[in-house]
């Protein structure tokens, strides 16, 4: 009997643990709290639907108790309670309510669908191609000229198109606070658009079962205000043209490293190609390898153990020393698009 009540009792510990936790994390990647009018639309929808499931399990779940209450055998009764089977009242309550119910979820669920699927194809949109790698995002603005990779940019108020790809299997495109995901499928193009109502960093995710590391498939958006943006655009075609300006001889000899192993694959300003990440403006972003924060030691703990770090990615091993590791480091630390003022406050 103990341990039946100590069963009971760890059991009802844990529930109101994991309710608790329920309650952990940010708005910049929750769900539940909307930050634009795509993810509000689709919590309303959310709502309604919760509140019709909880009403049908308070109003089932009353009916039960009252039946085990009220027919519940007593002593000295013989014979059993009147059956209702075959009530044509009883047939056409059960069936009528649910039908009901679903109507009233089905009314706002197509009139939303409808509402969203009408933006699909604004050309007055920001457009935006992404593709999904594994474990990596590829952004690209097709009428603006510039592309990047792991940090998204995105201007405040405005609706953005965005164009769906993959470069492999399939994952899924995933900002929960401004919207719902998408995926990314071999072979097909798919389509959606968002929009934020506020600046600020938010965080997106694959939510697609898509390999290793695909818990690991992160990137980040930054919504700013329209001036910020067309600066940042700017500043990204200025930078395909322009010349790492490096500082040191040590990150001169990183770049000649750079240029004979890494550039086949990862594009820096108008040069290089794109099986990798564009590292036009690494020093910028937030993360190593969207994962660890971008600071040197994790810099150079990638490019010495790339698979280690993010098993199963396409980034090979170069066997490099530690003297070219930080030759390395020190020129891709030049990468940026940034003033000195605003490199200074990056982190």
């Amino acid at each position: 009997m103990k341990s039946w009540q100590q069963f009971w009792r760890q059991l009802f510990l844990f529930g109101l643990l994991a309710l608790t936790l329920t309650g952990c994390g940010i708005q910049e990647l929750s769900a539940l709290k909307p930050q634009g009018p795509v993810a509000a639309m689709q919590f309303d929808l959310m709502k309604l639907s919760f509140f019709i499931m909880t009403g049908v399990f308070i109003v089932v779940m009353l009916i039960l108790t009252y039946v085990l209450i009220r027919y519940r055998k007593r002593p000295g009764q013989e014979g059993i309670p009147k059956q209702v089977e075959g009530s044509h009242t009883l047939e056409i309550i059960w069936t009528a309510i649910p039908f009901l119910l679903l109507i009233i979820m089905a009314i706002p669920t197509v009139t939303t669908g409808f509402a969203l699927s009408k933006e699909y194809d604004n050309k007055e949109a920001l457009q935006v191609n992404v593709t999904a790698h594994q474990f990596w995002w590829e952004f690209e603005y097709p009428d603006l000229g510039v592309a990047t990779a792991q940090d998204l940019v995105l201007p405040v108020g405005k609706k953005i198109q965005f164009t769906l790809n993959t470069a492999d299997v399939i994952h899924a495109f995933w900002i929960p606070a401004l919207g719902g995901k998408m995926d990314t499928n071999p072979g097909m193009e798919n389509k959606m658009w968002l929009q934020a109502d506020r600046t600020g960093t938010f965080y997106g995710k694959c939510a697609e079962l898509c390999g290793t590391s695909h818990a690991l498939m992160d990137f980040k958006v930054d919504v700013v205000e329209q001036a910020e943006f067309d600066e940042w655009v700017q500043r990204m075609k200025a930078a395909q043209t322009a010349e790492p300006q490096n500082a040191t001889a040590r990150a001169a000899e990183g770049q000649a490293i750079f240029e004979k192993s890494c550039l086949g694959c990862h594009a820096v300003g108008g040069k290089g190609g794109k099986l990798g990440p564009n590292l036009t403006n690494f020093a910028d972003r937030m993360r190593v390898a969207g994962i660890k924060p971008n600071e040197p030691q994790y810099l150079a703990e990638w490019l010495k153990d790339p698979q280690g770090m993010k098993p199963g990615n396409t980034m090979p091993n170069l066997n490099l020393d530690d003297n070219q590791v930080n030759a390395l480091v020190d020129y891709l630390y030049t990468l940026s698009v940034k003033d000195e003022a605003q490199n200074s406050n990056k982190q």
